[in-house]
């Protein structure tokens, strides 16, 4: 077993990382997520959302691995489960593996939390707990594979940023458009009342 850990701190607001969070998938960044399935969302009696993903993914396994553990496909497929508490201002993401699971099994938690000491920044904990079972080499492996979560998590983390990009640019085309909405209607109006 290899436990990954990682923190970072995004220079937003809890509110548009959560929600960026909840949209992060498709982006350039992270392309081998192939398909976003939203199996069961619901509100609970305290208001938190909670929400039941399957993610399918074309995992870019190297062909050593492959090899070693006996897989030719490469689709695999990971069951996602989040809570997000907009009280307490935390959203809780747990995700783990439904494929390959005798061999190999990555549960994955990550929490995003505002920042103790600036609310205008968002603290993200990552960990991965990454266990490989049944073959030979098991601990090379998983060490293999928490580089790629390493590596996996700084796209994610940019994945973010392109996300939260692209939510800021369509709130301002929505600014502007209505602007210029209200600039035709007083408009209107102005000739309408001559």
């Amino acid at each position: 077993m290899k436990i990954w850990t990682s923190e970072h701190v995004f220079d937003h607001p809890w509110e548009t990382v959560t929600t960026a969070a909840m949209q992060k998938y498709p982006n350039p960044m992270n392309p081998n997520v192939v398909g976003v399935d939203v199996l069961n969302r619901t509100v609970d009696s305290n208001g938190r959302l909670h929400s039941d993903r399957l993610l399918s993914t074309e995992w870019g396994m190297p062909s050593l691995v492959r090899s070693i553990i006996g897989a030719t496909r490469t689709n695999t497929y990971i069951q996602e489960h989040s809570v997000v508490d907009p009280v307490a201002k935390t959203m809780e993401l747990n995700s783990s593996n439904i494929t390959f699971t005798n061999m190999v099994s990555v549960d994955e938690r990550l929490v995003y939390k505002p920042h103790p000491q600036d609310p205008e920044k968002t603290v993200l904990t990552q960990e991965a707990i990454i266990t490989v079972k049944g073959v030979s080499l098991s601990s090379y492996l998983e060490g293999m594979m928490a580089n790629t979560i390493s590596t996996n998590a700084n796209k994610g983390r940019d994945a973010m940023e392109w996300v939260i990009s692209k939510l800021n640019s369509e709130i301002e085309d929505l600014k502007a458009s209505t602007r210029g909405s209200i600039r035709t209607s007083m408009a209107a109006a102005a000739f309408g009342e001559k």
